[in-house]
């Protein structure tokens, strides 16, 4: 019955590890782009107009890369 019980952990604990890298993953990106707004906005105060083309075309991309 031991090995029966270790058959089924084992994808178990598997799914669970895959579910939790993903989620840091995805966490970190989100974190990641939110820190170079931030930075573009900060620094977008000097020139505003190459400031918001910059984040428009940022958006743009990556809105064209989610979705691919």
């Amino acid at each position: 019955m031991e090995g029966g019980a270790a058959q089924m952990v084992v994808p178990i604990l598997g799914i669970v590890a895959a579910a939790a890298v993903t989620f840091y993953t995805v966490s970190f990106m989100e974190m990641r782009d939110k820190s170079f707004e931030e930075l573009d906005e900060k620094y977008s105060e000097f020139d505003e107009s190459g400031g918001r083309q910059r984040r428009s075309r940022r958006r743009a991309e990556r809105d064209r890369k989610r979705a691919k």
